[in-house]
């Protein structure tokens, strides 16, 4: 991972891809399947999985990229067994502690994208402490989204003009993409020039659907926990053999 700068502007249309991405965005999937299949319990998996995101963070690092978002925990996942929330919760918490030195070793910065407010107080307190303890790291971020939905950044997004437009702070004639973009969760974080779903799915899921308007889409067979740097970086050859279009003819 890189140093990381401001969101860059959209690249020229009809142009091919840049080598590396700035912007790789990971949907983790799989994690469940990969458990069955040894016979073991979710959880299993979901620990397995925390192995396959210590190496993509690896990946990133040796290949240039600067920032890596994955799909941690949706709005939605809130609606599995007790159970295994609040070992995803405990998992999470074990990751920041563990890896925390990683983190300033390689001058990474930490950064939550969703409703941070949903988490348990614990596992909310032991986010921010690393968020600021990391706050000043240059060359790269890792964004978790936790407690996120694409629909849900939307809105929240739409809620806070609303009011600026209801307060007169705002005229609703002035809203427009730019507008929508800045009231984001990251707005300074560039969208993602390449997503990743493991696990066979060919699907967003609700997953950053403002910032993957234009992102190249990889989609492999590979279970999360399964995922390493080889598959990292044949995600990584394809996205350089795309040539990306923004609405430009071919």
């Amino acid at each position: 991972m890189q140093n990381a700068k401001t969101k860059s502007a959209t690249p020229t249309a009809g142009v091919p891809s840049p080598a590396v991405p700035r912007h790789v965005a990971i949907i983790m999937d799989g994690n469940g399947r990969w458990a069955k299949k040894r016979g073991q319990p979710r959880l299993a998996g979901h620990r397995a999985g925390a192995d396959a995101l210590r190496r993509a963070l690896r990946a990133c690092r040796n290949h240039g990229v600067e920032y890596l978002t994955v799909y941690a925990f949706s709005t939605e996942n809130w609606v599995r067994p007790k159970l295994e929330v609040t070992g995803l919760m405990r998992l999470l918490k074990t990751f920041l502690k563990k890896d925390e030195h990683e983190l300033h070793e390689n001058g990474v910065r930490l950064r939550v994208t969703g409703r941070i407010g949903d988490l348990p107080p614990a596992v909310r307190a032991e986010l921010e402490r690393v968020m600021e303890a990391t706050k000043d790291h240059t060359r790269g971020q890792l964004i978790l989204a936790l407690s996120y939905g694409g629909r849900a950044e939307i809105a929240d997004a739409a809620r806070s003009l609303a009011a600026d437009a209801a307060a007169g702070r705002l005229d609703p004639a002035a809203i427009d993409e730019a507008a929508v973009a800045s009231r984001l969760y990251l707005p300074d974080v560039p969208d993602p020039d390449l997503l990743i779903r493991t696990s066979g799915e060919c699907r967003l899921s609700n997953f950053l659907l403002w910032e993957a308007s234009y992102s190249e889409f990889v989609f492999t067979e590979v279970l999360w926990p399964d995922f390493g740097e080889d598959d990292f970086a044949a995600a990584l050859a394809e996205y350089a053999r795309r040539q990306r279009r923004f609405g430009a003819p071919s």
